[in-house]
């Protein structure tokens, strides 16, 4: 699996002593915290991704090209946190791989598929927000939403395809600890012992999910950069006030995109890198508490980068943080209850029923103005 997820030399961390019984390894406070970390990342990303998802199909305010990309992210990190992050867990409580050769396989395309998605995903939305910043008069073409749930197809079934021969050379293989005369299973995409396959299945991993990737993004950053450096104040369309909201709402949500970019990166390096060091350096599995901290470590903040995109939104996106607010509210109002001046109901529920023409009246000019530019604009830029 990706980043040394399904590789011999970390896949199992109960061992059996050199007299041939059972002993535990790891002390029971590190078994706890691995649980409750774990557990954590399930809970929490498997909540806030659905509520994304949620939000973007039940808001229609909300289902901008940007939104689309979004929600197929958290499709994917939804696949991964349900599926790989409870087989991790129970690496660290059984001395060998238990849910059999066909779990190995699907297990593996399923990891590698979401990492896939993941990456070309945000490497998309910067290709996106690039056309929006450059060229935003070209994002409003009446099939752009199309164009975009096509360009999400392709990402999944790219995916996928580059998924296939993990599927397809995963498989059940022996391992010895040193030490320990008694042989162990583990699922990996190669024997432990081949080490050339290893260290060409980490490069590759590396270079195909995480390197290219960041440079496509970053060349894509630079360009964005360069045109609002050398634009200034002169930016294409900004002779209408209309377009010219939209463009300042798009560099909000470049940033954005941005920040979701940095987050993947950070979460993700540790754990290609510690795969690429155990490639090309160890000989031999290595059972040290030492190794297994630095791999729980690793593995954990890459599993976290599957929950935090729900966060970011949050913070960053005050479209995003009402919606969310409005399905934490159907889950518990009792603590997310938003309080409503009863003045404001009224005139709420005049305005929407059209039962007096007084209470129109009593609103204020520039909101009856502002709600229908202010609606086109987040449809359009997904805020």
């Amino acid at each position: 699996m990706v980043g040394g997820m399904g590789d011999g030399n970390a896949n199992n961390f109960r061992t059996l002593d050199s007299s041939g019984s059972e002993e535990e390894q790891v002390p029971s406070a590190i078994l706890y915290i691995v649980l409750m970390v774990y557990s954590a990342t399930v809970l929490v990303g498997v909540l806030g991704n659905i509520t994304l998802i949620k939000v973007f199909l039940t808001a229609k305010s909300m289902q901008s090209a940007p939104n689309i990309f979004i929600a197929s992210l958290a499709v994917g990190d939804t696949l991964l946190l349900i599926a790989c992050v409870p087989v991790e867990t129970m690496r660290y409580f059984s001395e060998t791989w238990i849910f059999g050769r066909a779990g190995c396989k699907i297990i593996s395309f399923i990891q590698l598929t979401s990492v896939g998605v993941s990456v070309f995903t945000l490497t998309a939305l910067s290709a996106d927000r690039y056309q929006a910043v450059v060229r935003p008069l070209d994002v409003q073409l009446s099939n752009a939403l199309l164009r975009t749930c096509s360009r999400v197809a392709v990402i999944w079934m790219v995916s996928m395809l580059l998924a296939t021969p993990e599927a397809v050379f995963s498989d059940l293989y022996s391992f010895t600890v040193p030490g320990v005369n008694q042989s162990l299973v583990t699922c990996a995409p190669q024997p432990p012992s081949e080490r050339r396959w290893q260290e060409v299945h980490s490069l590759v991993c590396f270079m195909v999910f995480y390197l290219i990737p960041l440079v496509v993004i970053s060349t894509y950053y630079c360009l964005i950069a360069r045109t609002l450096i050398w634009s200034g104040p002169g930016l294409p369309g900004e002779e209408h006030s209309h377009t010219r909201k939209q463009i300042v709402s798009r560099k909000r949500l470049a940033k954005t995109v941005l920040v979701l970019v940095l987050m993947f990166a950070l979460c993700w390096l540790p754990n290609h890198l510690l795969y690429l060091y155990r490639s090309f350096t160890y000989q031999s599995i290595d059972p040290s508490i030492g190794h297994l901290l630095a791999t729980f470590l690793c593995r954990a903040l890459a599993f976290s980068s599957s929950c935090l995109n729900p966060f970011a939104l949050y913070w960053l996106s005050r479209s995003f943080r009402s919606h969310f607010n409005r399905q934490l509210c159907c889950l518990c109002p009792t603590l997310f209850r938003q309080p409503h001046l009863p003045q404001q109901q009224s005139q709420r529920a005049s305005l929407d029923h059209g039962t007096t023409s007084a209470t129109r009246a009593s609103l204020p000019l520039t909101e009856l103005k502002s709600q229908p530019e202010d609606e086109t604009s987040r449809q359009v830029n997904g805020e």
